[in-house]
């Protein structure tokens, strides 16, 4: 599987967990000179940035150990963005993240998700 289909399986089932929780996905794969954004969504009064990361194995860490300081700048700057040039959405936001370890022996995949994960 290349690292294209796995992040977007993984982005796949993101979407469907948060779905399930009760989520309204807004936009997927947004991006703006800032950054990218795998999902934007929306959670009763919250406007929801989500960022989703996927793996097939622990060689190179966990989903959630993948997640730069540089990284977390720029979801924070992609989130400022897209609140500025979306109107009639919620004043609260916050970015969540959410990490899908697939598992090789087909198996079902383990979702963690962490609302709030990365504050400015």
């Amino acid at each position: 599987m290349s690292n294209k289909s796995t992040g977007d399986l993984g982005k796949s089932l993101a979407r469907e967990y948060l779905e399930n929780k009760g989520y309204r996905i807004l936009d997927t794969n947004y991006r703006c000179p800032q950054g990218e954004v795998d999902i934007v969504a929306r959670q009763d009064d919250f406007l929801v940035f989500v960022e989703v990361r996927t793996r097939t194995s622990l060689n190179y860490g966990s989903p959630e150990e993948s997640v730069t300081p540089a990284k977390k700048d720029r979801l924070i700057a992609t989130a400022l963005h897209y609140r500025q040039g979306h109107y009639n959405m919620p004043a609260s936001w916050r970015i969540d993240f959410v990490g899908v370890m697939l598992n090789p022996k087909d198996g079902p995949p383990r979702i963690e998700h962490i609302p709030n994960a990365i504050t400015g």
